[in-house]
Parts: structure tokens; sequence; C-alpha cells
């Protein structure tokens, strides 16, 4: 069937035979809308008109959706009427009843659907928004006062926090255990998810005792696995405390470092505007391009035409039934034949460009937590401005180390998105090896990926610290970290295991607090909470802001333990605490480690 485009989608019935015979004023004129635009002969021949299929043969009250018009089928009294009417003249002299459309319009139910899901979703955004931004700022108050409690008390909060962690899971199992009980005997409550199938009201899942049964189980499978992992790294926890301790007073002393992240945020977003933008301007600099269709045999079809010519040309005089249609957005000059390669180039450059800027947030705050290790005398011989000291040699000194390292991870990262792209074309194939070696070629460039971003992230520590290129800080980070391999297997993954779990606390504190308000649990503030179509709606929102917000200020924490290690390393290597090569690290490092500086007192 032929496809065109509408300024307008119809709002009443018609017939070309009707709207020709009409005399009505403007009828003709409005149903030429719907015709092709090269139909510009009022006075042809209806028959000929729908021989030549320039018009249809009836229009009918539509309403537009998803850049489509549908019939606008609704009921009234439980009687399904098109507009106002229930019948209509399908053009050849015959009334038909208007539930003869719902078999056109039924693969429209899975979109109409959708929408109503989305708009319910956008009216509890609406009614809920301010008391999302309240969550999140609860959550970001939450980590800047764990984060400030941990400058003082980083021993005891640790433990502190990994109990709490274990209570709150603990809880989780608990209320689990008491909604599954709670609807024992209830009608409805023992089908199972399989027999249920999927619901878009997702408060139905809520009624059924296997979905709480579900969630006991992840629960309870969570907290014997972090109790089990506190039972064989306990020792272990003794060491990482030591490091938390010393990026407790880093951070401590360069405040700022916690509100960087804000900077690096901002940096993406216009890297991600420049790309969506850019992404979007190619996307819609196509041409609608119109091809020459002929039932008999001709010599243009095929060929590119332009309907406001196409009449007066010869090929209506060579062909006489030929026509002039749309056929597809695009064009034929090379800009457009190469479409795909700028559209390519752009999403290699969204990589290239967001890997430089997380690039520039790792090496200045390294630069400014390595300003803080080897300052001998804390703080006084650090300078002024740390972190704008660091952010601005990281400008004038190491643009080019970081680009390159960025350019090596954007290379991969885009490497792995072809790999996505085939794996999702050759899913209707049916090559088994094709697919074996697809997903062989995406594991292995999975891992190369997570060690390059690891390896990436200690070069530019030693690039902040001896201002080295990025191949020669690379390989130095590297042997320097595998002379040192049981070390940073322990220090450093364990910590990182503490800030996964300050985050679960963080997130976890917030995510019920928000679950008790929205579902108006809380007496308190029952009458306060607003009324909502689904109540994860700002819950899910909570959660995932919390965890975002936790993880900008764990994130410059992890940095900071990390930048202090492997200056730890170095410092163990090229001095010998002698009056010549003094230790730098703090006097509770050199105590854990029994080392000492000779004839000198410490700092």
């Amino acid at each position: 069937p032929i496809q065109i485009c509408v300024s307008k989608c119809p709002d009443r019935y018609l017939t070309y035979l009707n709207a020709y015979s009409s005399r009505t004023p403007g009828e003709l004129e409005y149903y030429r809308h719907f015709c092709i635009p090269e139909f510009k002969n009022l006075q042809k021949a209806p028959i000929k008109v729908l021989k030549d299929k320039e018009c249809p043969a009836m229009i009918i009250p539509s309403t537009p959706l998803a850049r489509r018009c549908f019939p606008a089928i609704r009921a009234k009294k439980g009687v399904i009427m098109v507009g106002n009417e229930t019948t209509y003249d399908d053009g050849h002299g015959r009334r038909r009843n208007v539930t003869e459309l719902l078999e056109g319009a039924k693969k429209a139910n899975v979109v109409l659907e959708t929408r109503q899901l989305a708009m319910k979703i956008f009216e509890d955004y609406t009614v809920s928004w301010y008391w999302i931004i309240i969550g999140l700022v609860i959550a970001m108050v939450a980590s800047f006062i764990f984060i400030v409690l941990l400058r003082f008390l980083a021993g005891i909060m640790v433990w502190v926090m990994i109990v709490m962690v274990i209570l709150v899971l603990g809880y989780g199992i608990f209320h689990c255990y008491m909604e599954y009980a709670k609807l024992k005997g209830e009608a409805g409550s023992d089908v199972s998810l399989k027999d249920l199938g999927f619901q878009t009201d997702l408060r139905v899942y809520l009624h059924l005792r296997q979905t709480w049964l579900a969630f006991m189980i992840i629960l309870c499978i969570v907290e014997v696995v972090i109790i089990l992992l506190l039972i064989f790294l306990r020792k272990r926890i003794l060491i990482a405390i030591a490091l938390i301790k010393e990026a407790s007073r880093a951070v401590g002393h360069i405040m700022m470092s916690l509100l960087f992240p804000l900077c690096t945020f901002f940096l993406l977003c216009l890297c991600i505007t420049y790309w969506a933008s850019t992404a979007v301007f190619l996307s819609t600099s196509n041409e609608a391009v119109y091809k020459v269709f002929n039932e008999t045999a001709c010599q243009f079809s095929g060929q590119t035409c332009q309907p406001e010519t196409f009449n007066t040309s010869n090929v209506t005089k060579l062909c006489p039934d030929a026509q002039c249609l749309f056929a597809f957005y695009g064009g034929e000059t090379a800009y457009h034949k190469y479409l795909i390669v700028l559209q390519f180039f752009n999403v290699f450059m969204f990589f290239w460009l967001a890997n430089f800027v997380i690039a520039l947030g790792q090496v200045t705050l390294a630069g400014a937590f390595a300003s803080y290790y080897w300052a001998f005398k804390k703080p006084d011989d650090m300078p002024a401005f740390p972190l704008f000291s660091a952010f601005g040699r990281a400008l004038r000194y190491h643009t080019g180390s970081l680009a390159f390292g960025s350019l090596i991870l954007a290379i991969v990262q885009v490497i792995r998105v072809t790999l996505e792209y085939l794996d999702h074309r050759l899913k209707a194939a049916d090559n088994r090896f094709a697919k074996f070696l697809l997903s062989c070629l995406k594991c292995c460039f999975w891992c190369l990926e997570k060690f390059i971003k690891f390896l990436n992230r200690n070069a530019y520590i030693m690039i902040a610290v001896y201002g080295t290129n990025f191949c020669t800080s690379a390989r130095n980070a590297f042997f320097l970290l595998m002379r040192n391999i049981i070390r940073v297997a322990v220090l450093d993954k364990v910590t990182d295991f503490l800030f996964f779990l300050g985050k679960l606390l963080i997130v976890g504190s917030v995510g019920i607090l928000a679950f008790f308000f929205f579902t108006q649990r809380i007496k308190l503030v029952q009458d306060t909470a607003p009324p909502l179509n689904y109540y994860w709606v700002p819950i899910l929102t909570v959660i995932v802001g919390s965890y975002l917000i936790a993880h900008g200020f764990f994130s410059v924490y992890g940095m900071c333990v990390d930048t202090l290690f492997l200056c730890f390393l170095e410092d163990l290597e090229r001095n010998d605490g002698s009056a010549e090569k003094p230790y730098f690290m703090s006097p509770n490092l050199k105590k854990l480690l029994k080392k000492t500086n000779k004839g000198q007192p410490d700092a």
C-alpha cells in the first residue's frame, strides 16, 4: 500500500466519490490533502484517480500515534465507535460496522499500553519530584557525613558499617518473611510467577507469595556470602583500615576534592550533548527520495524522479502508467552514502572525549593526593591549592598522555560496540560457529577493556607523580604492581570491597526510608506522601540516584587510596629511612610496617 505524510490526520468520514460529487465547497480540496503530492487535477474522473492510486477510496476519523494515523476507536456505553459513528461507508455503497476496523488497529495495542504506562509513570514524577529531590539530598548528606566521620573514626566506622549492612539485609529478610506469611491463605496469592506471566501493573507481583519468597532467598544468599567474606578477610580488613585512615586525612586536607566529581560530570554532560546533537543532525540530514514505479515494463522503472516536474517529463510520455512515488529517506550523494561512516566516527569521538574527561579527573585527583603523600611535613609542605595546581599541571603538561591513553581505551570500546552490533544482527542466523566465535571475541575484549582501565588508572597516577609520558608511566606502574601483587590483591581489593559496603549501607538506608514514605507506612507523614499509580517509580529513582551520589563521593576516596598505595610502594622501593632517603609515609604506616627514619623525628 502507498504511504504518504500528512500534516494532520483526517477528522471525518468521507469517500472520494462523495467528495467529488459533493456540492459543499472545500470537500474535494480537503480530501486532496490525503492524496499523493503530485495529484493536482481535481477534475480527473474518480474511476481514473482510484485506478492510478492517486487518492484513497475513503478516509475515516483518526488520531495520531507514534507518527501514524490510527482509527479514532473509542467505547461509549459498551458500544464501539469511530468518531461519533458506529457504521461507515466503504466507498462501494455499502455500510459496514466499525468493529471491522479493530483488526487493523490490533497491532497498536502494545503501543497504546506502553504509552499508557509511560503516562502513568510521568504523572507519578510530576507529583513526587520534590520528594525525590529531598531523598537525593538526604543521600548526599548521608554520604558526606559518612566520609567526615570516617576521617576521625575510620576503624570504628568500618566495623559499624559492616554490622549495619548485615542488619539491613537481616531486616530485609525479616520483612520479606512477614509479607510472605501475611499472604498465606489469601485468594490468588499462591499463583506462580510463570503462570501469571508479564503484567504492566507491577503491583500485582507484590500480592504473590512466590515474589516475597524469591526476595527472601536472594537476600539470604547475599547475607551468607558477605558473612563468609568477612570471616576469611578479617585480618586483611585491619590492613585496609590503615589505608582508609590515611586517605581520610588526605581528603580532610583537600576537602574540595569531594566536589570535583561535579566538574567531571559537567564535562561528561557536554560530551553527551555534543554527541547527541551531532547524531541527531546526521540522522535528520536525509532527504525524501522518489522513484519511478510502473506496473508494466518501463526503461525508467526504479530511477530517481521529482514529483513536481514528473508530469511534464518524458517518462510519462514513454510510460503512460508510470508514477513518481516516495521510496525512502536518504540520498544518493557522496555525503549520504557515507553517512553511516560519519555516525560511526561520531560514536568513536564520543568514547574518546568521555574517556579523556574521566582521565583528566583521575590525574587531577591523583596529583592532589600525591602532593599530600610526598609532603614530608603534612600539611605544611603541601601547595596552597593542591587540587587547582594538579588540574593546571594536567592541562599544561599531560594533555597528550591523557589523550593517548583515552584513545587506546576508546578503540577497544568501539570494537566492543561493533561486536555487540554484529551479535544483534546474527541472532536470527543459525550459524553456531559464528555465534561461538563472536561470544569468545566479546569476552576477550571485555577482559581487555577492564585491564586497560586498570592499567590506565595506575598510569595516570604515575603521570601525576613523576610527569613521565603515558607509555613509560604505564610500564612503570605495571611492573611496580607486579612486584607487589600480593599487596595489590589484599589491600586494594579489600578496600574496594569496603567501599562497596559503604555504598550498600547508604543506598539501602535511603531506599528503605523511601519505601516506607511512598507506601505511606510512616504514620507521622502518612498524609504528606503523594498519591501514586506505581510507588516503585520514585523509590527506584531515589535508589538509583542515591547510588550515583554515593559512588561519586566514594570514587574520590577510591582514587585517594589507589594514589597513596602506589606512592607507598614507590616510597618503600626508593627510600630506606636514612637521612638521605627518608620515608615519606605517615607515622601510622611506618608503625604498621615497623619502619623508621633514622636520625630524624617523624613528621
